[in-house]
């Protein structure tokens, strides 16, 4: 058997492979409790599973708020994530999943969890277009066993969802927050890469406080193939690719390419190697932030402060 060392070093480890684990839960099915569909969040934003603890209702919280649970001395929100996603547990909600990301602790309560299962990011599409996008960031193509047909599961936005729960929790955007403009060479962008539809609206208009022009891309992939699109234009017109992206500013959990192999690759390829890469997650911890300083990222910052983005941005661009 594994020692819990080395589970915990292989979990790591994975970051540098462009693989994850998704842990995989139902929430619940329709009227009458069919088709209860499998849903699926990163094991790295999950601090811990328990059994559905006594839950203290909150006056005049918002619609699907079930209250708030005293989790070992500290107040953690809990969220119906069968009702957000307007299906209705057959069993009852009887886990709550606590979550920690984007500098925040918050549990969602789910109908039952099925498995943990390890996945290569290239098995992991967009469901930008899909159906209640909204909430669902991405879908993930299951292996099945003994020739059985593969399952797919819907990688849930919970940045999204959230930041829906809670507008109010909106961080201020303006030139009072992020500082003077600013400047990078005539002509050149920031390259972005985040599949979320909350982090790209923020970053956008974070970006536009700071007065940098930028290209927005939805994931790893799309980065790369967009990097090597420009640098080739550039060549052909006798340039280079510093002249047309300043710097690149990407998430880690992408569908298809996640941010550390992006990272990689733009480090070891000849014509990219020298562009400043910042990596802009809402995975937290120093595991994480070793592994961005082991694929050469130039800096780290966490998700959503517009100000703390600013100062990387003119840090790492020597402003």
């Amino acid at each position: 058997m594994k020692s819990v060392q080395q589970e915990v070093d292989e979990r790591s480890n994975l970051t540098g492979t462009n693989k994850f684990e998704l842990l995989l839960f139902r929430l619940g099915g329709d009227d009458n409790g069919e088709r209860s569909e499998l849903f699926g969040i990163n094991v790295f934003k999950i601090r811990e599973i328990v059994a559905m603890p006594q839950i203290t209702a909150v006056a005049g919280s918002p619609a699907h708020v079930l209250g708030v649970v005293n989790l070992r001395g500290q107040i953690i929100q809990v969220l119906d994530l069968p009702a957000i996603a307007g299906v209705k547990p057959k069993t009852g909600l009887n886990i709550m999943l606590v979550t920690e990301f984007a500098r925040t602790t918050q549990a969602f309560a789910v109908e039952s969890v099925e498995e943990i299962v390890r996945l290569d990011w290239s098995q992991v599409m967009s469901a930008e277009k899909s159906a209640g996008s909204g909430m669902v960031t991405s879908i993930a193509r299951l292996e099945g066993e003994n020739g059985e047909p593969g399952r797919l599961a819907q990688v849930l936005d919970v940045e999204t969802i959230l930041r829906n729960m809670n507008p109010e929790s909106a961080p201020e955007i303006s030139s009072q927050t992020v500082g003077a403009k600013i400047q990078i060479k005539p002509g050149s962008v920031i390259l972005a890469a985040d599949d979320s539809v909350v982090a790209r609206a923020l970053i956008e208009q974070g970006l536009d406080a700071m007065g940098l022009p930028f290209t927005m891309t939805k994931s790893g992939k799309e980065a790369w193939d967009q990097l090597n699109t420009i640098a080739s234009a550039a060549e052909t017109e006798g340039r280079s690719v510093y002249d047309r992206v300043a710097l690149v500013l990407t998430d880690l959990e992408m569908p298809e390419m996640d941010g550390f192999t992006l990272t990689r690759n733009i480090k070891k390829s000849a014509r990219l190697a020298n562009l400043p890469v910042v990596i802009h997650s809402s995975l937290s911890g120093t595991t994480n932030e070793e592994h961005v300083k082991n694929v050469g990222a130039d800096a780290y910052v966490a998700k959503f402060s517009a100000e703390d983005l600013s100062t990387t941005l003119r840090r790492v661009l020597k402003q």
